[in-house]
This record gives C-alpha cells, sequence and structure tokens, in this order.
C-alpha cells in the first residue's frame, strides 16, 4: 500500500519547525508531501533546504483546506492519503494500525487515530477525539468531546470502531475513493469539509472508522481559535451546507429547527459578551440562503440517508439532559 503523507501549509514554519521532525522520524512507510497554500513566509524555503526528501506543492492560491488539498492531490500518485494538519505531532508505530485497518475491510475507505491534546497529553482534542458523530440536525460531537466537555483518556476508546466522520487534523482516505466522490467541496473553505466529504461516503457505501490503537497529538486552534469569528462563521454555514446536500428524507422541519437553534446559539454569544460571533451566525445564514439553488442542486445529484446520524438532538442531552458524557447519551 502506497501511502502519501500530505501536510498543508500557509504560512505556517514555526509549526513545520516543532511538528515535522515526529513525522519524518515516525513515518518510514510513507513519502511525505508538504502542500503549500501560497505562503508569503518562508515555510517552503525551510522545507527544502532541512527536508530535501519532502517534495513540496506549490498551490497557486489559498484555497482553504478544501481547495488546499484538492489542488494537491492532483500531483500525487498513492493509494492511500493521510491529510495530516501541520500542528500534529505524531507517535512511533502510528501508522502500522490504520494500514491493517484498511486491509482487514476492503469497504473501509476512511479512517482517524486517537487525537490527543499535545498541551494536555492525557486529555482528548477538542476536533475528532476518539471518532465524530453528528446528530440529526448535523451539530457534530465525538467520542470524548460533546461541545466543550473534554474527557481524559483512560483507554475508554482503545478500540476500533465505525463512526460517521473522521477529523480532518489526521484523516486517512483511500485515493480511489476521494477522487469517486470528487474530493472536498471547494466552497466550505474550511471547517467540517471532511465530515461533508465522510457522509457522502457512507451514503455511497463506504466505512469510516477510528482505530484507537493508534495515537497522535494535536495542538488544536492553530490557524483559527475557537472564539474566532471567521470559524464561527464557517462552522455554522458550513454545517448547513452538510445537513442539506446529506440528509435523508424531506429536510424543511430539519433546517427549520436547525435555524431555530442556530437563532439561540447566537443569542448565547450576546450574552456573554461575544457580539461579533452572533453576528458571525447571522452571516452564515444569508451565505446559507444565498447558495441554497446550489445546494438544492447538489443534493439532486448525491445520495442521502438518514441511517448515519443520531435521531436525538444532541443539543437537548447536553444542555438539557445534562449528559456531558460520551459513553451516557
Amino acid at each position: 500500500m502506497k501511502i502519501a503523507i500530505v501536510i498543508l501549509n500557509w504560512n505556517g514554519k514555526a509549526l513545520l519547525q516543532q511538528f515535522l521532525p515526529s513525522v519524518v522520524a515516525h513515518s518510514k512507510e510513507a513519502t511525505i508531501y508538504l502542500a503549500d497554500n501560497a505562503s508569503s513566509d518562508d515555510s517552503v524555503l525551510f522545507v527544502a533546504k532541512n527536508y530535501p526528501d519532502i517534495t513540496v506543492i506549490k498551490n497557486t492560491q489559498n484555497g482553504g483546506y478544501a481547495k488546499g488539498y484538492n489542488d494537491a492531490l492532483q500531483h500525487i500518485d498513492a493509494d492511500l492519503y493521510c491529510l495530516l494538519n501541520s500542528d500534529v505531532e505524531v507517535t512511533k508505530h502510528w501508522l502500522q494500525p490504520i494500514i491493517e485497518a484498511f486491509k482487514n475491510d476492503s469497504k473501509t475507505a476512511i479512517i482517524q487515530p486517537k487525537i490527543l491534546d499535545y498541551k494536555q497529553k492525557k486529555c482528548f482534542e477538542y476536533a475528532g477525539a476518539a471518532g465524530g458523530y453528528i446528530d440529526k440536525y448535523a451539530y457534530p460531537y465525538c467520542r470524548g468531546r460533546i461541545f466543550n466537555t473534554i474527557e481524559k483518556d483512560t483507554g475508554q476508546y482503545n478500540d476500533t470502531q465505525d463512526i460517521t466522520w473522521a477529523s480532518g487534523a489526521c484523516f486517512f482516505i483511500k485515493k480511489s475513493v476521494f477522487n469517486e466522490l470528487g474530493g472536498f467541496d471547494n466552497s466550505f473553505f474550511a471547517h467540517m469539509e471532511e465530515i461533508d466529504l465522510c457522509w457522502r461516503a457512507k451514503n455511497t457505501g463506504y466505512n469510516v472508522k477510528y482505530v484507537g490503537s493508534s495515537s497522535v497529538f494535536h495542538i488544536g486552534g492553530a490557524t483559527l481559535s475557537a472564539v474566532n469569528p471567521k470559524k464561527t462563521y464557517l462552522n455554522f454555514r458550513n454545517s448547513l451546507f452538510t445537513l442539506t446536500k446529506n440528509a435523508g428524507g424531506t429536510i424543511c422541519l430539519l433546517i427549520f429547527t436547525r435555524l431555530i437553534l442556530d437563532g439561540i446559539a447566537g443569542l448565547n454569544f450576546l450574552f456573554i459578551g461575544q457580539p461579533s460571533n452572533t453576528l458571525a451566525i447571522l452571516k452564515a445564514h444569508f451565505s446559507y440562503y444565498l447558495n441554497l439553488k446550489q445546494l438544492l442542486n447538489q443534493r439532486k445529484q448525491l445520495k442521502q440517508s438518514t441511517t448515519y446520524y443520531n435521531k436525538t438532538s444532541i443539543v437537548w442531552l447536553y444542555f438539557f439532559k445534562h449528559k456531558k458524557v460520551f459513553k451516557n447519551l
């Protein structure tokens, strides 16, 4: 199995200096690539000088995570892509369990490892933790992380498990499936594009898995912090995009309920003194309405399913039923 580890970079010299050494040291089974999104710093020069065996692919523009990878992966020959954030430290033998999981199930198309917090290494990391799920309104959550409640890693998720979505922080996908699905949706730019791709993969009949015997450590928020209005905008907008494209059945009631829940979230941001995030949610909804015709056209061309999401609202379970840990859901 020919593996390509592809690290997307935009002005990330400091992160590359910090995290590339672990990737190089522990990834002998793979070829490493740097996909540069038109950086203006000297990160490309740094890699070329210090890691001459790493192939650099220069994208002509910063198209974010989605377009950045779509453009770069066209130039890479491999059976398996590992899309790895530049702020991830990998561990010894992290690739072997992933390779075995792909070999053991031909229908497995996408895998993520256990993602732990680089700053608090005994805790799961927000972006992916022990594998992702979504509720009926396309709100994402994880084993090991529900909203802002983070679990400690006590070995409770050392299993291999079918999941709904794998984190883009460390995202393995077969090249053949990536091409079959048309890659990421460029309109997402960043955030939740991996959830959309995983949902499309599952609706097409493929499996998405979590492999807990492989671990990496992720800083998280190295590009955009959790309270950054741009991140809020992209998360809320792209979640609506994902729901409209992929959810099965009649979606009018789902979308209407989702709009109400988003409105409540916007009011909460206002009450806690973050009006910029309230405005970001409003902008997300205006963008959604402007793109609705295109989304509905995409929906007609895609398969939909209601099989793969939790039919209970995670908002209800978390905030009203006070179920903060995955095992209690």
